[in-house]
């Protein structure tokens, strides 16, 4: 049989898992109870498969570095990683039809794509995996592969495929695939027994999806081999980084696997089966992955509780005390509550589309905030000061800046810091300090095995994340002129 890659998808914001999930920390790298991201857990069961040396990940080049730290902690140099790293997100019919050219080109037009989204919840692993090798026949024999989810309950949150004709192996043709339902028509499907869910994985050789694209989607096909023409690749040490060029990127039509393809095309095999799946869709997803108290609660962190039932309450840095309350979600961060109705977690999602208009940062940002050489948090702000706690990774580096409209005063709290500072380089130690005038080029790096922990107080009439000039940058960050905000 021809090489399988698997090929994670990791797009979204997963907004009704708000505040927790946030457009620049999204649903992927959201820690279950066990301590693994749903990322993890995607890549630790594409790479559990038989034979598969390769793993192609199709992602945001914002979360490149996070996705990378994530699989690094899982992958001991046993499987290569290849990366496709759009500049913004443009639906999964444009990132299949790239990462089919990619393998086609790379790795031969019969190498088969396993399809994975990044953020769900598989735990029967010996049925993924039996799942994967019946797939693998039918895909070898031109079949487009469509994993179909036995339905155990009436769900009105997914889409559903009804089966069609019988192909043998325990799968059938697709007759149809069908939108989210009302309640009415969801048990119906239930009850009839043809209807499965709609899980977004798929199995397909290179050639055979680029056939069915140029049939039925030729405009998404002919935008991302133009896309891909013009993009720049990065390779390393079993690492490839291929960056999607963003103007010819904008040209490919916005839209889904499902209604540009699997739609239209009639070699479209459904195979049914049961996992152990969770979409990990919406806060009562969350809760069922902990067990209950006698009163029916769910509690991640430290609770006082009086005559409180049936409640979720995910609180792991600060005390929550709660009385007289029942079936109600309380998910608390360090910048945001959140106290939903228990039946109405979908609704979540309402909220964050709200902030996204308001254009509040606490859409698109954690108080804390991952970048390529570790982490920052905002600790306090106020008018024309900013308080940050900056964590620098061993053998990690900021890029060489300015900032036109700023000071910063850097204290370092644990570790050791290599400072530059205009024309000037030197050693901060433990309780030592330097003062960045506005208009300076500055640096900080670790140069040490430990982290290094440092203050940095902002001072100046404009402190937005935006006032930055980056001059040099190890990580391949926009050079020389004001960036977005990305900060550091």
């Amino acid at each position: 049989m021809s090489t399988l890659i698997p090929c994670i998808i990791a797009g979204g914001a997963g907004t009704r898992l708000w505040p927790v999930s946030r457009e620049a920390m999204p649903k992927p790298f959201m820690r279950l109870p066990d301590g693994e991201s749903l990322l993890q857990k995607t890549f630790r069961r594409a790479v559990g498969l038989a034979d598969v040396q390769r793993v192609l990940t199709v992602t945001n080049r914002e979360v490149f570095f996070r996705t990378l730290d994530d699989y690094r902690l899982l992958n001991k140099g046993d499987a290569a990683l290849d990366f496709i790293l759009e500049p913004f997100g443009r639906n999964t019919a444009p990132a299949i039809a790239a990462a089919a050219l990619h393998v086609a080109r790379l790795y031969g037009e019969d190498a088969q794509l396993l399809v994975l989204p990044a953020d769900h919840l598989i735990k029967d692993l010996d049925a993924f995996a039996k799942a994967v090798d019946s797939a693998r026949r039918l895909a070898e024999q031109g079949w487009l592969v469509t994993f179909g989810l036995v339905p155990s309950q009436p769900e009105t949150g997914f889409g559903y495929i009804e089966k069609g004709q019988a192909l043998g192996d325990g799968a059938f043709q697709v007759a149809r695939f069908v939108e989210k339902p009302d309640a009415k028509t969801a048990q119906h499907y239930l009850d009839g027994g043809r209807h499965l869910w709609n899980a977004g994985m798929f199995c397909l050789r290179a050639d055979a999806a680029l056939r069915e694209l140029r049939e039925h989607a030729p405009d998404v096909l002919d935008a991302m081999t133009e896309c891909l023409a013009h993009s720049h690749s990065r390779e390393g040490s079993q690492e490839l980084q291929l960056e999607l060029d963003g103007k010819s990127l904008s040209r490919a039509p916005d839209i889904s696997i499902d209604y540009a393809l699997m739609e239209r095309s009639h070699k479209v095999a459904v195979l049914p089966c049961q996992l152990g799946w969770s979409d990990i869709g919406s806060w009562q997803a969350v809760r069922e992955l902990t067990p209950a108290d006698a009163q029916g609660n769910q509690c991640n962190g430290e609770t006082v509780l009086h005559d409180v039932s049936n409640c979720y309450i995910d609180s792991p840095k600060r005390l929550v005390g709660a009385l007289g309350l029942k079936d109600l979600v309380i998910i608390d961060t360090p910048d945001a509550l959140l106290i939903a109705d228990g039946k109405r977690s979908q609704d979540v999602r309402l909220i964050a589309q709200e902030l996204k208009r308001q254009g509040h940062d606490a859409y698109r940002l954690h108080r804390t905030v991952s970048r390529p050489w570790g982490t920052y948090t905002v600790i306090e702000e106020g008018k024309r000061f900013k308080i940050k706690r900056i964590v620098v990774k061993p053998n990690a580096s900021l890029s060489l800046q300015m900032h036109h409209h700023r000071s910063e005063h850097w204290i370092v709290v644990s570790g050791m810091a290599q400072v530059t500072n205009g024309d000037n380089e030197f050693m901060l130690d433990t309780n030592e300090s330097t003062f960045i005038k506005p208009g300076k080029q500055h640096r900080l790096a670790n140069p040490g095995v430990i982290e290094l922990v440092m203050i940095e107080v902002q001072s100046g009439e404009y402190l937005d994340e935006d006032d930055i000039v980056r001059f040099n940058d190890i990580y391949g960050r926009t050079p020389a002129e004001t960036d977005k905000p990305r900060n550091t």
